[in-house]
């Protein structure tokens, strides 16, 4: 199937797009397109103008800070591509959780084009990034001819495949807070084949204090309709029974909700151990 007809803009200013979305309400914004493409393609989107931001300066940097106390963490600008992000020794220093969630997003060629940004405010929930940000308590500056915002990942994801974008901003920049002291990351999913969308993923985040985990919270993808965090910290004998009891497991094609939910018992003491491991590792390299 062909996409529906539509106008298509190139832009070559961060202004000149904005002006564009502002003035036409069923406006796209096209970046890497792995996701947008496909929905064209099957005409389950279908726009009135695509507004191409592929040729706007500035937005393809991956910058780096591994401050903590001074709000240190890795930005990632629209235009940057997952390869880009993956590649970067530094961006996996600095927040080791993004690495490690990166190298499981779909196949080389499609991360080679596709945008972590992109993905993030594509907000599926069957994918990986949206549940780091989330995690990791970061943020998305968006850009309109309002003027500049920073949205919480908190307030980000609205629900299935909704952002809380309005449909005349652009999303110009991601942010991961750095990995603090004393803190490890951990993350696994199970997958058909390696690249697929995952049955489940679980991330975690633990903070410690000497031999003892202080904090311990997870990330997971393909369970709800959203990315969804869960705090464990209180819940250590049985953190999966204390995940599964704010989670809503969904049957698909793909999986049924028990099958799910098993997923999640599997894969959540998994995940901890390894990344409280991480966390002794990075005190005692």
């Amino acid at each position: 199937m062909k996409p529906a007809p539509f106008a298509y803009l190139r832009p070559s200013t961060l202004e000149e797009a904005l002006a564009a979305l502002a003035g036409e309400q069923g406006a796209k914004v096209l970046a890497g397109g792995q996701s947008l493409v496909p929905l064209l393609s099957m005409r389950l989107a279908a726009p009135s103008m695509l507004v191409d931001i592929n040729a706007l300066p500035g937005l393809g940097d991956v910058t780096c800070d591994a401050s903590v106390a001074g709000g240190g963490g890795v930005r990632v600008g629209a235009l940057a591509r997952h390869a880009d992000v993956l590649a970067s020794a530094e961006a996996a220093e600095v927040q080791p959780l993004v690495a490690m969630a990166l190298s499981h997003v779909a196949h080389p060629t499609i991360r080679n084009r596709g945008t972590t940004v992109g993905s993030l405010v594509h907000a599926d929930a069957a994918a990986e990034m949206p549940m780091v940000l989330r995690l990791l308590e970061g943020s998305v500056d968006v850009a309109s001819v309002r003027g500049r915002r920073t949205i919480p990942a908190a307030e980000l994801f609205a629900g299935p495949l909704e952002s809380t974008l309005a449909h005349d901003e652009i999303a110009v920049e991601a942010f991961f807070p750095s990995l603090p002291d004393g803190a490890g990351v951990a993350f696994q999913e199970i997958a058909r084949r390696h690249g697929d969308y995952a049955l489940v993923g679980v991330a975690a985040v633990v903070e410690t204090e000497g031999d003892d985990v202080t904090r311990a919270r997870l990330g997971f993808v393909s369970v709800s309709d959203v990315p969804v965090v869960v705090d464990v910290s209180d819940s250590l004998d049985d953190p999966a029974g204390r995940a599964l009891a704010e989670l809503d497991p969904a049957d698909d094609i793909h999986a049924t909700a028990a099958y799910r939910a098993h997923l999640v018992k599997v894969l959540v003491p998994k995940v901890l151990a390894a990344a409280t491991d991480h966390a002794r590792r990075r005190k005692n390299p």
